[in-house]
């Protein structure tokens, strides 16, 4: 049954199932299921939609359904591991969102599931977030880095204040910050106080590596 279970989560995946990954994760907790594995089949289907979507076999929009596959089934796996007293590890803690004021997840979706595939725990926040909530996302998480996205050139001002924000509650140096979105270049990341920016989804796994080794 266990079997059963760990691979129709990952077929959920794979087909883009928001109510099959929803229904196996919470079938996966009732039959006990270990929910380190049932974390391992989530990330396999999502590894192989992503290797898909790099040779150009998958597009964009099957690369976030299979993203939001996996987001409606790890809540509840993830509860079950904190019920259970057990960590899962990752490359890293990342909180990351859209800021306050813009609507755009295409590509905050795609960095989400790129850093996933890669091993990182990726608390998203959503879109249109306050630099408020970012902040307390950080520190409840413990967060390694903070990932803001921000397609147009007067949301990127709101990348500023959250970055200025965590000056003044003076976690700034506990915390790697990388920017993106289609507006945003390089001389603003740097001008704004930004740790690292990248224009890809591709690139932004890298920069995240780069910021979490020791």
């Amino acid at each position: 049954m266990s079997n059963e279970i760990l691979e129709s989560l990952k077929k959920a995946v794979i087909e883009y199932n928001n109510e099959a990954a929803t229904r196996w994760a919470r079938k996966a907790v009732e039959e006990g299921v270990d929910p380190i594995k049932a974390v391992d089949a989530l990330t396999k289907g999502i590894r192989q939609v992503g290797d898909g979507f790099s040779q150009g076999e998958l597009w964009l929009p099957e690369l976030v359904g299979a993203a939001d596959a996996m987001k409606s089934a790890m809540p509840i796996i993830e509860e079950e591991i904190k019920r259970r007293g057990k960590k899962r590890e990752t490359a890293g803690v990342i909180v990351l969102g859209t800021v306050k004021g813009d609507i755009h997840d295409i590509g905050k979706n795609l960095v989400a599931t790129f850093l996933t595939i890669d091993g990182f725990n990726v608390i998203d926040l959503g879109v249109d977030v306050a630099a408020e909530k970012f902040i307390k996302a950080v520190k409840k998480h413990k967060a390694d880095i903070l990932a803001l996205s921000a397609l147009m050139t007067m949301t990127g001002q709101e990348q500023r204040k959250t970055i200025d924000a965590l000056k003044k509650e003076g976690i700034k140096d506990k915390v790697k910050v990388m920017i993106g979105g289609g507006a945003i270049t390089q001389g603003f990341a740097d001008d704004i106080g930004a740790d690292a920016y990248d224009p890809t989804a591709v690139g932004a796994v890298k920069l995240a590596r780069r910021l979490t080794r020791k």
